[in-house]
């Protein structure tokens, strides 16, 4: 698993006291940089470091470490800075290092399109809202409605309970580092037919959320029109949000939902499922797309 888990020496207590080594999830930030070209764009072959254009920070979010390039390419099309992979011309770690001189790989710079911008200016709050950044109500669901690129209220999508809970046991298999650390958080993908297309690992919902969007992009998978997105946490408004805006019909969720995810589906159209565990789910939004 490479640099997602650490074994670190912890001490077992209750009824007898045990030393023994644990593995444990690893938490690195990763700061997402964007930089824009000229509507000319990059000479042949890419221009040298000293000529390349200069970046701007976009956020700076603890994750993970991994699917590093699919988590800054779905943050900026879930939070609506660009459209689709379409927008972007490079990615690349930036060579940064840690306080022993080692790489740390913590930083990812998006190189735009030629002649391609942001959609919002990142000195406004890109972010729509998120549990942390103190901005909610409805005044947040509006302007999320209003910019929406692809909404799920005319998607015929069906899907049956069945393909959901299955597709639920098989992200659960495939968590790898939830496995070995039990300290970590999955979304994946179903396809219309209910096949699991992906699953990605992080230690924050909305990371992991991230990281499946941003593989969708990559596979020119957007919008995600007839899929299901699964999350292995509560539905919260930040994922209520990115669901919408990559345009899955259904989003289905481990626990329960918070009032403001009901009112973004009920809004936007979106079918949100809670507390999707066999034999039973409960449906907060727009059950017609759900059978069984």
């Amino acid at each position: 698993m490479g640099r997602m888990t650490q074994r670190l020496r912890a001490q077992r207590m209750g009824d007898r006291s045990v030393g023994r080594i644990e593995s444990l999830a690893v938490e690195e930030p990763l700061e997402i940089r964007v930089a824009s070209l000229p509507a000319t764009g990059l000479a042949a072959g890419g221009a040298p470091s000293e000529l390349r254009p200069p970046s701007t920070t976009v956020t700076t979010t603890m994750r993970l470490p991994g699917d590093d390039f699919d988590l800054a390419l779905g943050h900026l099309v879930a939070e609506g800075l660009i459209g689709d992979a379409e927008d972007v011309a490079a990615m690349m770690h930036c060579t940064d290092t840690g306080p022993d001189g080692s790489p740390t790989f913590n930083v990812v710079e998006v190189t735009l399109a030629a002649g391609v911008s942001l959609r919002r200016p990142v000195t406004a709050r890109t972010e729509v809202a998120t549990s942390a950044c103190g901005v909610c109500g409805s005044t947040s669901v509006d302007d999320l409605l209003e910019a929406l690129p692809h909404s799920p209220s005319d998607d015929p999508a069906r899907h049956s309970l069945e393909h959901i809970h299955a597709g639920m046991a098989a992200m659960r298999e495939r968590q790898k580092v939830f496995e070995a650390t039990g300290g970590v958080h999955a979304a994946a993908l179903l396809d219309p037919d209910g096949r699991l297309l992906v699953v990605r690992e992080d230690i924050g919902r909305h990371n992991a959320v991230d990281k499946v969007i941003g593989w969708a992009a990559r596979e020119g998978g957007l919008p995600l029109r007839g899929h299901v997105l699964l999350v292995s946490s509560r539905a919260g408004f930040e994922i209520a949000q990115k669901a919408a805006v990559a345009g899955a019909p259904v989003l289905a969720c481990v626990s329960a939902a918070t009032t403001l995810a009901v009112e973004v589906a009920e809004r936007s159209g979106l079918t949100l499922l809670g507390f999707v565990r066999e034999p039973r789910a409960t449906a907060y939004a727009h059950p017609e797309r759900v059978t069984g």
